[in-house]
């Protein structure tokens, strides 16, 4: 095994240690917002998340073990560049949300969206986090079909159920917060409603 290759699972499984990492304290903050009267929604598609981030990570190694030989360094810093944005934005938005992160849709009612941080300029900074390193993680290794694959299925999974449910959580739990600036902004893209 070369030592690209080793470095790559090496990544891989710091991820996959960070998530399951992420999932124990959303687990933990998902039982203390319950306990104070929050109410989950659309739960259906979450084991489907689930399966989808657990097999990306197993298609990660899958591919890269296939091809045994990363791309031209160049090609792996810019996959490495935007994996680290991907990781800032999730970061950035678990951090605003603090207790109130979890990775089922939660809401408190009466409790409007938060309005602070990363979440000035965009809805959904977690969720672009994600589309980022689901597309660049495989990328580091040159591993196109695992990329293209489980960006398309992340994408139909975030726009096609995921956001729209948690917007509709978020929008009829509040109703009488002024949600005018919220709904404004863009999902992923300052300024794009």
């Amino acid at each position: 095994m070369s030592i690209g290759l080793t470095a790559y699972f090496f990544l891989v499984a710091c991820v996959a240690a960070q998530r399951l990492l992420e999932l124990r304290i959303a687990s933990n903050n998902t039982e203390a917002l319950l306990s104070r009267g929050a109410r989950e929604f659309e739960s259906r598609h979450y084991i489907v998340m689930k399966v989808l981030h657990t097999t990306w990570l197993v298609a990660c190694v899958a591919e890269a073990s296939w091809r045994g030989v990363p791309p031209a360094m160049s090609f792996s810093v810019y996959a490495g560049l935007f994996f680290a944005i991907g990781q800032i934005l999730r970061v950035a938005a678990m951090t605003e949300l603090g207790p109130r992160w979890t990775t089922r849709i939660i809401v408190l009612p009466e409790a409007p969206p938060v309005a602070g941080g990363i979440y000035r300029f965009i809805k959904h900074p977690n969720y672009l986090g994600v589309i980022l390193e689901i597309a660049a993680l495989p990328l580091v290794f040159g591993s196109w079909f695992t990329a293209t694959i489980f960006s398309i299925a992340n994408l139909a999974l975030l726009l096609g159920a995921r956001i729209p449910a948690e917007e509709e959580a978020l929008t009829s739990n509040n109703p009488g917060a002024d949600l005018t600036e919220w709904t404004r902004r863009g999902r992923f893209v300052p300024g794009r409603s």
